[in-house]
């Protein structure tokens, strides 16, 4: 079983190739050309730096398999509460239940911290991954048609939601914000 932990930036090359894997060969990333890894260090760098969860996952020869983060939705300040899960895996590791670990332990780390939403935008309406988010209890939002095309095809985009702690039924304690991005 893999080993769940806070991702370093040490572990940026691997997040790399696992990341390049998906935008050459799948349709989770809109992206065309994989970025190097002094961009995907400088992204990294970007989501900790403002407090925002980042963790990876590692088999049992150490090596990254997969890696979650949460970010800003939106940079407006009344989205503050809202963040915005992404979850890639190496090609080995998928269909192992490795997913909903990751995004299980990302929903639990971001409500910790105080968030009150998380939305997942699902590029390509990937089946996988409308599957694994109902499975972590998101429901579906919307679909917006055609907005991607890339290998040939035009694609869709999935929008799914979950409330994170308490949701809307109370307001949010402005002192739990882990991040720097809307504090003046």
């Amino acid at each position: 079983m893999s080993l769940l932990r806070a991702a370093t930036s040490d572990d940026i090359p691997s997040i790399t190739r696992i990341y390049a894997d998906a935008v050459l060969t799948g349709t989770a990333s809109y992206e065309l050309s994989p970025p190097d890894t002094a961009e995907m260090l400088s992204r990294y760098e970007a989501i900790v730096q403002q407090g925002y969860p980042y963790i990876v996952a590692v088999d049992e020869g150490g090596r990254v398999v997969g890696y979650a983060y949460a970010s800003a939705f939106r940079t407006r300040p009344a989205y503050r509460w809202l963040v915005e899960d992404s979850i890639y895996l190496a090609e080995g590791a998928r269909g192992q239940g490795l997913g909903k670990r990751l995004l299980d332990e990302l929903v639990r780390l971001s409500t910790d911290l105080g968030f009150r939403q998380m939305a997942a935008v699902i590029g390509g309406a990937s089946a996988a991954s409308v599957a694994l988010h109902n499975a972590c209890g998101f429901s579906m939002v919307g679909t917006m048609a055609g907005t991607g095309f890339k290998h040939g095809n035009w694609l869709d985009t999935v929008f799914m939601q979950r409330p994170l702690g308490e949701g809307t039924t109370t307001s949010p304690d402005p002192d739990r914000y882990p991040g720097t991005l809307y504090r003046g």
